[in-house]
This record gives structure tokens, sequence and C-alpha cells, in this order.
């Protein structure tokens, strides 16, 4: 008698193989397009290279969602930076004409430029340092607040720029080798979520720039040349009704010139300076003599007089060492009592006051518009890290392996189930 053998069971258990395979597919495609969404927000944009010399750079951009980031510099991480919209680390001590590969690290999760490092690379000679251009300003919201930890960008003779707002929302720069009379500076600020601003000024009306408001393009163009040499002046105004026939100046001893307010206009408390040797000004009665200090590990003492205009300027002969610094200006009152002014500031590691032109940048570095609209170029992808570095820096999280483990016990016990079936079915 023949036994007719039946298929059923081994078609069955195909078909369980196959649900149980298409299932896996499902959850983990699933499960990568929620982590995908997740780390989107905290995706680097706007990535920027900037502030380029043939020994130091940056490396700046912002994130839809507060981060904390750093920087896999040339193999080695970065300490992270503090949690916000905008990130800017500084590079010093590298090579002239060299390039350099980075990746960044943003909230745990790795990115770089579609699988391969990003890469910048340092000027082939060192910048000129002559006769420097002194741009200031500030950035504030349309209701006029402050804006802290802004990313300011300028654009002068193909230089890009870059320095952070301080806790009082103003920016400085010092632009070496431009035209002071013709120059076009062209300003961009980005803010995350705050908004963005763009300006477009001539070096020689940006002493100081006018405030910036994000939300808003403006065209300083038509301003007239400054003639302040970006120092705050003295506004002094006479009451209408003063006798203007007197020809004698009487000086009220109720209240001496010399017992007004000594002023430091260019810093505040704990700031973050972008130069190694930052430009200290304020205001002042006029012939007073100053004693500025600065205390470091090479400690700097200094004698500036006030000039008849009511204000002061002094920048340090030598370059400072990045780290925590301390100025302190001493005057003589109009009783002759020492008077003293103590302001605490820090000098990155890696800024320097003056670049290199944007021909030794590559093509990775993006040029700021003056559209109020930025772009998230070079695209950032996310790539998994090794394990966590020798300095205990953070390292990007790596996934979990449980669902997929969970899945191909899965597969293997459908596997073995439409095996055991199908040797069943040749038994009969």
């Amino acid at each position: 008698m023949i036994v007719k053998r039946s298929k059923i069971p081994t078609i069955l258990g195909i078909i369980l193989l196959l649900a149980a395979t298409f299932a896996g597919v499902f959850f983990i495609n699933y499960r990568q397009i929620f982590r995908i969404g997740a780390e989107g927000e905290s995706e680097p944009n706007d990535i920027r290279i900037s502030n380029v010399t043939d020994t130091s750079l940056t490396v700046s951009w912002t994130t839809d969602k507060e981060s904390v980031g750093f920087v896999i510099w040339d193999k080695s991480p970065t300490s992270p930076d503090e949690k916000g919209y905008t990130h800017s680390f500084n590079f010093a001590g590298l090579n002239p004409n060299t390039t350099y590969e980075y990746k960044i690290n943003s909230n745990g999760a790795g990115f770089d430029n579609n699988g391969i490092p990003w890469q910048a690379k340092t000027a082939a000679n060192p910048q000129v340092e002559e006769n420097p251009q002194l741009v200031s300003g500030s950035v504030l919201t349309a209701t006029g607040q402050a804006v802290k930890n802004a990313l300011v960008y300028a654009n002068v003779e193909g230089s890009l720029y870059s320095t952070l707002t301080s806790a009082s929302g103003n920016f400085v720069f010092q632009l070496f080798g431009i035209n002071p009379t013709s120059s076009l500076i062209e300003i961009f600020v980005q803010a995350g979520p705050q908004g963005v601003s763009s300006a477009q000024i001539y070096a020689q009306a940006a002493k100081p720039v006018p405030p910036m408001i994000l939300g808003n393009t403006h065209d300083f163009r038509n301003l007239a040349p400054s003639t302040s040499d970006g120092l705050p002046g003295a506004d002094l105004s006479l009451p209408e009704d003063i006798n203007q026939e007197s020809k004698f100046s009487i000086l009220d001893v109720g209240t001496p010139p010399s017992q007004a307010t000594i002023t430091l206009e260019s810093i505040d408390e704990g700031e973050v300076v972008t130069s190694e040797q930052p430009e200290f000004f304020g205001e002042g009665p006029a012939g007073t003599q100053l004693t500025i200090t600065v205390e470091s590990e090479n400690p700097v003492t200094d004698n500036v007089n006030i000039g008849t205009s009511g204000s002061w300027s002094w920048t340090p002969p030598e370059g400072l060492s990045p780290g925590t610094h301390k100025i302190t200006i001493n005057w003589k009152d109009f009783s002759g009592i020492t008077r003293s002014l103590t302001r605490t500031f820090v000098v990155q590691a890696g800024e320097a006051p003056a670049f290199e032109a944007s021909e030794s940048a590559t093509t990775t570095t993006p040029t700021p518009t003056v559209k109020p609209t930025a772009t998230s170029t070079p695209k950032a992808t996310v790539t998994p890290t090794a394990t966590s570095t020798a300095s205990g820096q953070p390292v990007p999280e790596t996934g979990s392996l449980t669902p997929t483990f969970l899945l191909s016990i899965m597969g293997i016990a459908v596997m073995l189930f439409s095996f055991i079936v199908w040797k069943n079915a040749e038994s009969i």
C-alpha cells in the first residue's frame, strides 16, 4: 500500500518562518526610525570652520535641542561644553598647512560626514597682525533683552570669523588685513530657537555695529563713518539755561571729576574672551592715571592716562595664556584715596585675534549669508563609536543588542520547529 505524505506541516513551518522574519525586520526598522527621530533633535546643524590661522581654528555648530557636545579631534576627544543650542570649540597648537579630521558627538550620539570624518585645514602662513580693526556690537531680542551665547559670524575680505556673545549680549572681533574704509563686513547671528539675524556694514562705520535684533535683516551700509575708534565716547550735555557768556570754567568742588566712576566696558565678570590679546576699554575723568595689572602666569602691569574725550583703552603687550585671568585697575580719587576695579575673565584655548584668508579652509566650510535663515550643511550622519576613552571622556551611545538577540533566538526556534515538522512528515 502506498502512503501519501502530507506537506501541510512543512508549508506551515515555512509560513511561520517567513512571518517571524517579516516581524523581525519590521521591529528592527521601527526601532531604527524611532532612534533616528530622537537623535535628529541633537544633530549638528550649520557646521562651520572659522578663525583659521596657521596654528589654530574654530569648529562651531547649532542643535535644535539643548545638547552637550564635544569634538573628536584627530582621534582625541575634547572636553564637553555646557548644555545649549550653540556650540563652539577652538583648537590651538596646530601645524601650518595641515589637514585635520574630526567628528562631532552630540548628546552621546556620534556624527560625521556621511560615513567619513569632516576635514579642516590650517593656513599655510602666519596672519598679518598690523593695524587691527576693532568691531563690536550687541545682539538683542525683539523685546530688547540681551542674547547670551549666540554664535556671531563675520565674513570680510573672504575670511570667516566667529565668536560667542557674552552674558550682556555683546560681541567683539579684531579683524586684521582689511581696508578700514572700503571693506564690507557681513555679520550673521545664530541663536538657536531664539532666531537669527544678519547685517551688512562697512568697516569704517562698524565701531560699534548698531544693535542686531533677532528676526531682522539689517542694512547698515548707509551709516556715516564712525569717529569713535570703537570706544564709547563721553556724552556731556549742558542745561539750556546756562550762562553761555561766561568765559571762565569754575570747578564744582562738591562733585570733583576725579571721584567720577572709572568704567570697564569691554568685559563682564567671568566672560570668555576670543583673543589672547583682548582690548580693554572704558570711560573716566580726563587726565586720570590708571594702573592696570593682569594677574596670570606672567603678571603684566602698565599705566594709562585717560584722554580728553573721557575714554581709555589698553591691550596687553604680549598674548595671554589660555585659562583664567584677573584684571585690576587702580587710580586715585580727588582726595588721594586709591580706588580699584577688578574683573575676572577667561582666555579660551585656541582662540586668536586674527585669522588667515578663507583660501586655507577646506570646502567643508560654509560661508555666512545675510539671509535670516541658516542651512545645515554639511549633512551629519550617525555613526557608532568604540568604547570610552582612556581620559574618561564621554563617547557616543551604542545600540542595544537585546532585540536583535531575541529575534535571532525566535528565528532559530522557528527554523528548528520547521525542521522537526519536516522530519516528522518524512517519517509518515
